[in-house]
């Protein structure tokens, strides 16, 4: 019976089930059936009905994909997917998938060996002609002077444009194409780099050949180091970069900020860098060695137009909270600070104790610089009394964080007044609290003294800057208010003085010193433009006054790292203001000249940066109803001594000359500025410019200091609006 009723059933059952019923009733059939019935269902009629019943099967497209095909074979209807997409719809038996990363990852490959091979073979070339052109001591490897040029890239390529092919420019690539393949077909990519091509750093598109890594650090220890001593030199940039990569690419851009070679490359490491900086901070928890990147680029900040733009003082709290998140103010507890066993190393802990006393440092003159309220901790770890010798600070550091907590005194002092709407300390005690602190400074000064060491002294010189600047907030109507004005001028004389005849056992170093630096320049500037533009004028040597001021000038204009960046705007900026102001004529007798309230300022709640922003913003009150145009003037830049409006041949340097080492001290003319960045290194076609100084790709714009922009709400109408320099917004920081 069993033989019998089983073709009924097969026969019965629809399309798409009668192969699974068949199987089953087979298999039942086996239960009750002789072995003999079993075998009238032989192979010939399974195949038949197979025949009958065509597998469906996807097109080549499809399966490709791994999509759900509705094709149509007979008769033949192209799937829905293949009419949409315009494809060739097809199915074929040999048909078989192909990997998109393997397949990717050879074409890459494929094309990596093809740019291998035209840049040795454009290197053979070149090989080739130096060879001939050059004296036979020269290495055959070396640039001739016609590809420097063109390509605007160093001889060991640190940085590579699209046009100067080379076979480092592709060692991220190189990376890409080794991980892919090792994904699909076990390709080693580690051995596939062990050519060389690992020792070029890459961040994104930026590549940096190990020879110009090791140039960079040579230039950051040589001429930056020495103004924040606290890293350690005999240490390679692999272990920087193992230890951070934030730590290495901080280094190479502070290196890079003075390199003839590389003009280029400061602006195109700002993007990556900055984008990496706050890719690291979100990736928690940090290495104590990312505060130590966070303290370099606090002090040597990427250049920008605007302090809007500027995050060093965001970044500046940042490094110091990072800092007490990993305990750097608790060193000897650490395990207090973290969920793992932490075994103490005293070489570990006598760094990290040097780098807590940096942030407090940087820290500190951040603080300073940008006329706000610190956010230091001098803690019993930075306090002198301690006996343990890991805690004992190198002298250089132990001097500097001296004068930074002076610093701190000052500002807790004067500005911090609770019950004063600005924090300013009433008129009757500012008198004792400045013979008081003034003692302090003489205690400190005497202290310092056997250090004999310009860099330290430099930075004592501002703090008393810091102190007297104070002044601004006297009345006229002070007994000792001429006395503090007098004071103010000998401080600020004497911090210009050693400022601009800065110079180190590896030459005049102005323009590798910190921001700090050169926003003390800038209200030193301010300072003398105040005093000298004032009653007070009949008091001081004017004809000394008026040179001091124009050397400032170029100073701040020799700190430029980057057209159009924030010192050469202010320096253009400070140069408009001597030369519209209105000194007292005729000059009047110092028995005749009265206090008046001309040196009273309208901005009070910067502390003792108050100067600088009430300066700019009465430059700005002027600018805006005489309609000038500070691009125009940065085009040309304004002689200070001069009459004319604003001429080529009325500034006393050239706009932006390339000497080896910028900012050399001299006469008043003489004080070299940095570097331009010129046009051509920035991709712009060149244009009608003056001295090199780039024109025609910056829209007008009035807006110096941004901050400012609270105070002008309702007041001032600028028409403009901010433009940053050429590639800074693309990349990040703007």
């Amino acid at each position: 019976m069993g033989g019998v009723s089983h073709p009924s059933v097969s026969a019965t059952g629809g399309p798409d089930t009668a192969g699974p019923a068949r199987k089953r009733n087979v298999a039942m059939a086996g239960l009750d059936s002789s072995p003999g019935s079993i075998d009238d269902v032989d192979d010939s009629e399974l195949r038949e009905e197979k025949k009958r019943q065509p597998v469906k099967r996807a097109c080549n497209e499809c399966r490709q994909q791994k999509l759900r095909c509705d094709v149509i074979q007979d008769p033949w209807s192209d799937c829905s997917r293949c009419r949409r997409l315009k494809l060739d719809c097809k199915i074929e038996s040999n048909f078989k998938r192909i990997g998109k990363r393997s397949r990717n990852a050879e074409m890459e490959r494929e094309i990596i060996e093809l740019r291998k091979q035209i840049a040795n073979a454009q290197s053979n070339a070149s090989t080739s002609i130096s060879q001939q052109q050059q004296a036979p001591s020269l290495h055959s490897t070396q640039h001739t002077p016609k590809q420097e040029s063109s390509a605007h890239v160093s001889p060991t390529g640190v940085y590579h444009t699209p046009s100067n092919m080379s076979s480092d420019q592709y060692a991220g690539s190189h990376e890409a194409v080794a991980s892919l393949l090792d994904l699909r077909s076990g390709f080693d990519g580690s051995s596939y780099m062990r050519n060389g091509m690992h020792q070029a750093k890459r961040i994104e598109d930026v590549v940096v050949s190990s020879e110009r890594v090791s140039e960079l650090f040579d230039l950051f220890f040589t001429f930056y180091h020495p103004f924040l001593p606290f890293l350690e030199r005999h240490q390679s940039p692999n272990d920087y970069y193992n230890a951070s990569p934030l730590l290495f690419w901080t280094i190479i851009s502070v290196g890079t900020r003075r390199s003839q070679m590389d003009t280029q490359l400061l602006n195109s490491l700002a993007g990556p860098v900055s984008r990496l900086v706050w890719s690291t901070l979100a990736d928690i928890p940090q290495s104590y060695h990312v505060v130590k990147a966070l303290c370099l680029l606090c002090t040597w900040p990427f250049p920008t137009s605007s302090t809007s733009t500027d995050p060093t003082f965001m970044l500046c709290g940042m490094m110091m909270q990072v800092a007490m998140q990993l305990g750097l103010h608790r060193p000897s507890y650490a395990q207090d600070f973290s969920k793992f066993r932490v075994e103490l190393i005293e070489e570990e802990l006598r760094d990290k104790v040097r780098t807590w006393a940096i942030c407090n440092i940087v820290a500190q003159r951040v603080a300073t610089g940008y006329g706000q309220p610190p956010s230091t901790v001098y803690d019993w770890t930075l306090s002198s009394e301690s006996l343990d010798p890991n805690f004992k600070l190198p002298e250089g550091i132990r001097a500097r964080l001296e004068i930074e907590k002076f610093c701190d005194k000052v500002t807790r002092a004067l500005y911090t007044n609770r019950r004063d709407p600005v924090g300013l300390c009433n008129d009757q005690e500012r008198s004792t609290l400045i013979s008081f602190l003034c003692r302090d400074y003489d205690d400190l000064e005497s202290q310092l003294k056997t250090q004999n060491d310009c860099i330290t002294d430099l930075y004592l010189r501002a703090s008393k800057v810091h102190l007297h600047l104070s002044v601004f907030f006297d009345g006229t109507t002070a007994n000792d208010y001429r006395d503090r004005l007098l004071s103010l001028y000998v401080a600020t004389t004497s911090f210009l003085e050693a400022a601009m005849n800065l110079e180190t056992e590896v030459g005049p170093v102005l323009s590798y010193t910190p921001y700090y630096v050169y926003q003390m320049m800038v209200a030193g500037g301010c300072t003398l433009l105040k005093l000298g533009t004032s009653y007070f004028a009949a008091h001081i040597n004017m004809d000394y006054t008026k040179n001091l001021f124009n050397r400032t000038i170029w100073a701040i204009r020799g700190v430029s790292v980057s057209s159009n960046d924030l010192p050469e705007r202010l320096a253009e900026v400070l140069a408009q203001m001597w030369r519209l102001g209105s000194t007292p004529t005729p000059k009047p007798s110092p028995e005749s000249s009265e206090a008046d309230g001309s040196l009273m300022l309208k901005v009070r709640c910067r502390m003792s940066m108050s100067l600088l922003f009430d300066s700019v913003w009465r430059w700005r009150e002027d600018a805006r109803t005489k309609g000038r145009n500070l691009e125009a003037y940065l085009k040309n830049p304004t002689n200070p001594d001069s009459n004319a409006e604003s001429s080529a041949s009325s500034s006393v340097a050239p706009g932006h000359t390339s000497t080896s080492t910028p900012g050399v001290a001299g006469g008043d003319p003489s004080l070299a500025p940095a570097p331009l960045i010129t046009q051509a290194n920035l991709g712009v076609q060149p244009s009608n410019s003056v001295n090199g100084l780039p024109s025609g790709f910056m829209e007008p714009n009035y807006e110096v200091f941004d901050p400012l922009n609270w105070l002008l709400d309702g007041l001032v109408d600028l028409p403009y609006s901010y433009s940053t320099i050429s590639g800074m917004e693309a990349q990040g920081i703007a």
